[in-house]
């Protein structure tokens, strides 16, 4: 059967579909769990900043492991490891949805966060793979449309799944998701892999400098989400940010000199590639909170339920999945910076209606900001990507394509942290418990009024963050020429 699929002219739609299956679960599984995090903590009698690792844990995991996971695909297939990451991702999905505690929980989503650092940018490197060069933006189109899909279904799905079954439920439905995934990666995707004579084999995999780029990833990580808490001058939180610029330093030295480094640093030396990694990672840190402390405010000052904060965010996921593949299809005939500038330019619209929220905003506002900035977001991330991609060799798909999920999930975190450091500081200069507990236990008069303070500097600030994204993308050029295999395969 996988023959005939193979060698069938749509085969490049066939590998889609089948991959497209563990996508959505995994955008599903980050969605539904962040609308879970307040049952979760009521559950285990545990405050926000500890049940906050449940998705930190996960993230972490995720940033450490994409560039050596993306690094093994290319050697020794990426198929192999994809198959064996969503395996990993199921098995800790049955484990977190049945954990005694709130320790097993966060181990098991660390667990989880392995499987993902295996499928997150092996998928993306095995269907533009099978795209030809010329289809490559409506290829990442059509992933940004699962991924659009999945941010509808999780937020909507964990809801719903919270208030009938309860928070469990939003890991186990995991299961059934990644085990129809498998089934069909096996029945439709061929195995592929760097080509004969690219320069490298399974046992020239380098150790060393997967070592010291987890290494400095997760000190860097474990600093800057740890930092408002503990403190920025803490001991703790500068051990850890001078632990990272020494990995840093000795991880940039080895590369330069390994004979197959995991990351070929010389691509940084091409303009397409640098800047659109770049424009990247202030996007991402300029966005990606927004998901994070909206359920805030939508059920702990509007008064909302999670489901109907949910369905509240779903039009903009909505909006996020059309124009995925719209600006790919486009972005594939007209060039990408015309629609990296414009997404950006959109977002940086909606991040400024929801810098204008008020304890009393009508609904129709979040909904509308929050539909400008998702739908900026589609329109930048599929050309963007296309343009990094385009300039690379394809043999390097997979460890490029695992860079630019680490960058994505790196400036999640990041923004994260750096939001909610905003936010409660804001909230502690007015008087109130500068902590993200106090707002969903009510925390007396005016709490809602101080969050709200605090949630409109840190979309100013992340609106700054996105007009850099602007101007990095408008000035790095448009054309690059077409990169082809180092050898045929």
């Amino acid at each position: 059967m996988q023959l005939r699929i193979v060698r069938s002219a749509n085969y490049r739609y066939w590998a889609f579909s089948a991959i497209a299956v563990g996508t959505l679960g995994s955008v599903v599984d980050h969605g539904s769990v962040i609308i879970a995090l307040p049952s979760v903590a009521a559950h285990y009698r545990t405050d926000l900043p500890t049940v906050q690792w449940v998705v930190l844990g996960y993230a972490l995991t995720i940033s450490a492991l994409l560039l050596p996971m993306g690094r093994l695909s290319d050697l020794v297939g990426r198929r192999r490891v994809y198959i064996i990451g969503t395996l990993v991702f199921v098995l800790a999905a049955a484990l977190a949805g049945s954990s005694s505690n709130l320790t097993t929980l966060i181990l098991a989503r660390i667990a989880q966060g392995i499987g993902a650092a295996m499928t997150q940018g092996t998928g993306m490197a095995m269907i533009t793979s099978v795209f030809p060069p010329n289809e490559r933006g409506k290829a990442i189109g059509l992933i940004m449309m699962v991924v659009g899909v999945g941010a509808i279904a999780g937020p909507v799905m964990g809801g719903l799944l919270v208030d009938a079954l309860g928070w469990r439920s939003v890991f186990f439905i995991n299961v059934p998701l990644g085990l129809v995934g498998i089934v069909a990666c096996l029945a439709a995707v061929e195995e592929t892999r760097a080509a004969p004579g690219a320069g490298a084999s399974k046992s020239d995999f380098d150790w060393l400098g997967a070592a010291l780029s987890s290494g400095a990833l997760i000190t860097l990580l474990l600093g800057i989400t740890n930092g408002h808490k503990s403190g920025w001058g803490s001991p703790p939180i500068l051990v850890a940010l001078l632990s990272f610029c020494v990995l840093l330093s000795v991880f940039v030295w080895w590369e330069q000199r390994a004979a197959n480094p995991i990351l070929d640093l010389r691509l940084f030396k091409r303009r397409a590639f640098s800047f659109g990694v770049s424009a990247a990672f202030l996007t991402f840190l300029g966005s990606s909170a927004v998901l994070f402390l909206m359920p805030f405010y939508l059920q702990n000052v509007l008064g909302y339920s999670p489901r109907v904060a949910g369905v509240i965010v779903a039009p903009s996921a909505l909006c996020m999945a059309l124009m995925g593949p719209l600006s790919g299809w486009l972005s594939d005939r007209y060039g990408w910076r015309r629609f990296t500038v414009g997404g950006l330019a959109l977002s940086v619209c909606g991040l400024f209606l929801l810098s204008r929220l008020t304890e009393s905003s009508p609904v129709y506002l979040v909904i509308v900001a929050m539909v400008l900035q998702y739908s900026g977001m589609g329109f930048f991330y599929s050309p963007n990507t296309s343009s990094v991609l385009g300039a690379v060799e394809p043999e390097r798909y997979g460890v490029v394509s695992s860079l630019l999920n680490l960058v994505r999930n790196s400036a999640n975190v990041t923004s994260l942290a750096v939001a909610t450091a905003i936010v409660t500081a804001t909230m502690g200069s007015m008087g109130f418990e500068p902590s993200l507990e106090a707002v969903r236990d009510g925390g007396g008069a005016g709490v809602g009024h101080a969050f709200t303070v605090g949630l409109r500097n840190a979309f100013l600030t992340m609106m700054g963050l996105l007009l850099l994204a602007m101007t990095v993308s408008a000035v790095r050029g448009e054309k690059v020429r077409q990169l082809r295999p180092a050898t045929p395969t």
